[in-house]
C-alpha cells in the first residue's frame, strides 16, 4: 500500500522512533512492504518508517536507479531493522543531498566517509555491514530520519537561513510533488 510521506514541519519527523519488535514479523514485513511501494512511487532511493508516520527504527535504501552514476550501486538495496551505529570514520566527504520529506530541496552535506553498523534484515537475520561512498551516505541519511534528523539539520546555519523561505513552505505543504503527503502537524490536527 501507498502510504503518504510526512513533509518537513511535522511532529513525527522530530521524534525518536523506538526499536521495532521483532516478535511482529508479519507486522515488520507488511510495514516494510509499504515503505519500498511508497519509496518506489514517489521516485525515492531510501525512505525511514518516521518518514510515513511510523515510529520505528526501520529504513530501506536502494541505489539501483543511481547505479548509470554509481554503477557499484547496482545491486545495493538494504532493509534494515533497529541498525545501530558501531563506527564512523573522520574522514568525510561532501555529496548534494535530497529527501523525499524535503521535496525540491538540494544541499551540500558533509557526513562520514566511512561507516559500520549492525542491523536486521528483511529476513530478521543480524548482520554487521561496513559502508562507504554513496551507500555510506544513503544509509547515515535515513539512519538521521530515525533519531529525529533531517539534512538540513546537518548544513550551516547561515546555509539553513538561506532556504527557511523554502522550509516554511514545504511545512505548509506549499510544494507539488508527484506522491501523497501529509503536512500537518499533530498539534495542528488537533486545531482541525
Amino acid at each position: 500500500m501507498i502510504l503518504p510521506i510526512f513533509l518537513y514541519g511535522t511532529d513525527e519527523l522530530r521524534e525518536t522512533a523506538k526499536e521495532a519488535d521483532l516478535s511482529d514479523k508479519e507486522g515488520i514485513t507488511t510495514l516494510v512492504n509499504d515503505m519500498y511501494e511508497t519509496m518506489r512511487h514517489a521516485d525515492g532511493c531510501g525512505i525511514a518508517a518516521p518518514q510515513v508516520g511510523r515510529l520505528l527504527r526501520i529504513l530501506i535504501v536502494d541505489g539501483s536507479d543511481l547505479s548509470d552514476v554509481y554503477d557499484y550501486l547496482k545491486d545495493f538495496k538494504r532493509i534494515m531493522i533497529n541498525p545501530v551505529l558501531l563506527e564512523e570514520s573522520e574522514e568525510t566527504e561532501t555529496f548534494q543531498e535530497g529527501c523525499l520529506s524535503l521535496p525540491n530541496l538540494h544541499l551540500d552535506v558533509v557526513r562520514p566517509a566511512k561507516i559500520k553498523v549492525r542491523y536486521y534484515d528483511e529476513n530478521f537475520e543480524l548482520k554487521e555491514e561496513a559502508f562507504d561512498r554513496f551507500a555510506c551516505r544513503m544509509v547515515q541519511h535515513e539512519m538521521d530520519h530515525l533519531d529525529g534528523k533531517v539534512f538540513v539539520d546537518r548544513v550551516p546555519q547561515i546555509r539553513r537561513k538561506l532556504v527557511q523561505g523554502r522550509l516554511s513552505g514545504i511545512a505548509r505543504g506549499c510544494v507539488r510533488t508527484s506522491y501523497k503527503v501529509k503536512f500537518n502537524s499533530k498539534k495542528d490536527r488537533k486545531h482541525q
